[in-house]
């Protein structure tokens, strides 16, 4: 087997390159059907799947899954608002390392404040400033890639000239995977502080916490 280690890694940046999230003025500003949303999601995020011909960014089901688990709020006369469309691209990316119920912990507080319009912030204004940040973080992804990448290609170098391209690979992915893996269990500890934090924020005035309705 050969790689080629130069294309490889030039393939790898070029994949975050094109990764782009759906700018606030391209949501539609009138309510859509589910079958127009499925559409818009898909015209728009296709790019970021590892199947483009065959994934699904979002079905009918999907979206009434998430409507049961309360991560949706209903849509008024089966059509959904800019704000529906805000909290699905929220899901979207959250749903690959995170459960139902962590989604559920982070979106359930913006939804409360924000979803409808009229405050001083607007879901549209939370979703700006969070995905502002976006090109940084990408520019700072591709240099940490860049550094794993080096450092995996340092390994095994005692191996058989005709396995140590596939073990370097090996210790390329391993690297990567525990990143995510280490990220994701700091990200489920911050959940856990957020989740503390915004349950402080609906206790009633006397200080006491909302009855359980269970």
């Amino acid at each position: 087997m050969t790689i080629d280690r130069e294309n490889l890694l030039k393939s790898i940046l070029n994949s975050l390159d094109r990764i782009d999230h759906i700018e606030l003025a391209d949501i539609p500003n009138i309510d859509l059907y589910m079958d127009q949303v499925t559409t818009f999601m898909d015209t728009r995020l296709r790019s970021t799947t590892r199947n483009p011909g065959g994934d699904k960014i979002l079905t009918k089901t999907m979206i009434n899954n998430y409507a049961k688990n309360d991560l949706l709020p209903p849509p008024v006369r089966k059509k959904y608002c800019k704000e529906h469309i805000l909290l699905l691209i929220f899901i979207y990316y959250y749903k690959g390392i995170l459960s139902i119920s962590d989604i559920q912990t982070l979106l359930k507080p913006l939804t409360e404040k924000y979803f409808h319009p009229g405050g001083s912030l607007t879901l549209g204004d939370v979703y700006e400033e969070v995905f502002s940040l976006e090109k940084d973080e990408i520019a700072d992804l591709q240099e940490n890639i860049v550094k794993k990448f080096t450092l995996s290609q340092e390994t095994f170098q005692d191996a058989p000239e005709d396995e140590k391209e596939i073990l370097q690979l090996f210790s390329f992915i391993s690297m990567l995977s525990y990143d995510v893996y280490v990220k994701k269990l700091l990200i489920e500890k911050m959940i856990d502080s957020f989740k503390t934090a915004t349950q402080k924020e609906e206790r009633p005035k006397g200080g006491k916490e909302k009855s359980d309705p269970s």
